[in-house]
Order: structure tokens, then sequence, then C-alpha cells
């Protein structure tokens, strides 16, 4: 038990300056905006996935909770967090780093999980907007003051300390319930899944990717080096696989629905792409 809370702590410890400057910026914006930034970051938003896919790639989990924070202040479009959250896979590029994969193996993968990121956002953006009909919301950084019931009148950097502070304890009480589970149920458990399948699901790979903890992102990359895995089902594992990005979006995001039809979207893309690898044959290493 011991371990498992330092573990946890230490994954949260990760967290704090993604999640602190994504909030100071958050609060600069809001007391000093007069319109002119407002309009820059709508504007900005026809070139969001782009972004998002390709700062998204970072090794670290949590860009995709700022993107989460960002996105419930409706910085950024509902394309741009997907972006964020196919690009980023967790644990992924330290493994394949320290098990000597050659570079180009390395270069060739992350290289689809940006294309792939960035044309799922703006597939997402165009289907919102032009297909669906919706108009894109109007910027409410203050959102993430009024799900927190904070009072932001203490001046910007308390106020970024206080956010900070608040969704950290949410993720740690998170995590820390789902690490266990994982270390009572056993990862073995989870490797079971596909043990005995000669050609790894993607579908599987999928689900198993949606568990916002880095043991999934561990396992699925695993189980590829070892060849227990096609590229298609790891990649489609890997995309899904947001971290904590998830946890943030339910906790400030406020409409339920629409949280649940962005989980649906992003499980969507990363089946829809595995396969289309799987088919096509393609093998990074």
């Amino acid at each position: 038990m011991t371990d498992i809370l330092l573990d946890t702590l230490l994954d949260g410890a990760k967290l704090v300056p993604f999640l602190f400057f994504t909030y100071l910026a958050m609060e600069v914006l809001e007391h000093t905006t007069a319109g002119k930034a407002q309009e820059w970051i709508r504007q900005s938003e026809k070139v969001g996935p782009l972004w998002g896919g390709m700062l998204g790639i970072m090794p670290q989990c949590g860009f995709s909770a700022a993107a989460s924070s960002l996105y419930a202040g409706r910085m950024i479009t509902v394309g741009t967090l997907i972006a964020v959250f196919l690009s980023t896979s967790d644990e992924m590029l330290p493994i394949l780093i320290s098990e000597a994969i050659p570079v180009a193996a390395i270069a060739k993968i992350l290289a689809v999980k940006v294309i792939i990121a960035v044309a799922s956002g703006f597939f997402a953006d165009f289907v919102y907007v032009r297909v669906t009909g919706r108009k894109e919301e109007e910027l409410r950084i203050h959102a993430v003051c009024e799900e927190e019931h904070c009072h932001c009148e203490d001046g910007i950097l308390l106020s970024a300390v206080k956010h900070t502070a608040k969704i950290l304890a949410y993720i740690l009480l998170i995590s820390l319930a789902l690490n266990v589970l994982i270390d009572f149920v056993g990862e073995e458990a989870l490797t079971g899944l596909f043990a005995g399948a000669p050609i790894f699901g993607v579908l599987t790979a999928a689900a198993v990717g949606l568990i916002p903890n880095c043991a999934s992102s561990v396992i699925i990359t695993q189980l590829f080096l070892q060849g227990m895995l096609d590229a298609g089902a790891m990649m489609a594992g890997l995309l899904v696989n947001a971290g904590v990005g998830v946890f943030v979006l339910f906790r400030l995001n406020r409409s339920g629905r629409q949280n649940a039809r962005i989980v649906a979207a992003l499980y969507a893309f990363g089946v829809f792409w595995g396969a289309v690898i799987r088919a096509a044959g393609i093998v990074f290493v």
C-alpha cells in the first residue's frame, strides 16, 4: 500500500507544473482581457487541432489535463481537445526508448500519432460545426471558478494555486483508487485479456486504453514489443489513452452528456484508425 501511495503522489507531482501554469494563464487572461485576447483565441481555433496534435505528443499526461481545463473554459475547441487526447499516450515513449527501439521506428509511431490526432481533430470540429449545425460556445474562462466554487478575488497567483490544489486533490483520489484496484486485480489479469488470442483485437485494445492510468499504456506497449499485439491494435489502445485528462474533463465540464460523447468519439477514432493501420499492414518495428 505504501508503494501504491508513493507512486500516486509521484504521478501527481508531475502534473503540478502543467496544471499551475494552465490556471495561471487562464487567470491572467480573465483578469486582463479587454476583447483583443478573446478575439485572438477565437481566430486561433481554426488551427487549434494542429497545435493540439503536435503539443500532445509530449510524454506527459499533464498536457491532456491542461487541455481539459482549457476546454471547460471554451478556450479551445472540441477538435483541439480530441487532438490532444489522441496524440498523448502516457508511458509509451519512455518505454520505447528504454527498450532501445530504433529511432526511426519511434519517429514513425510518433509521426503517425500526430497525423491521426490532427486529422481527427479537424474532422471533429468540422462535424461539430458544419454537419450538426452547432455553434462554438462563447469563451467562459470563469466556468472553472464556478465549478470549483472558489473566490477568485484574492489575486491571480493565489487563485491559480487554489485551482491547482483542488483539481490535483481530485486527481490524486481517483488515481489512488484506480492504482489500488489495478494492484488488487493484477496487471497479469489485464495482460491475460490478450494472451489467449493470436490476433489482438482493436476493440479490446481501445477499451483497455481508455483506463485512465499509466498501467494501461505500459501493458499495451509491452505487449506490442513482445509481439503479442499488432501495430493496429497497439495504436488503437494508445490513441485513446488520454490519461487524467478524462478525469479533469468530467470534473470541470458541466455537461456529462457532452463529456460522454467526447469519450465515445475518442474510442471510435481509436478503433477506426487501429483498423485502418491493421488493414494496411503497417509495421512500425
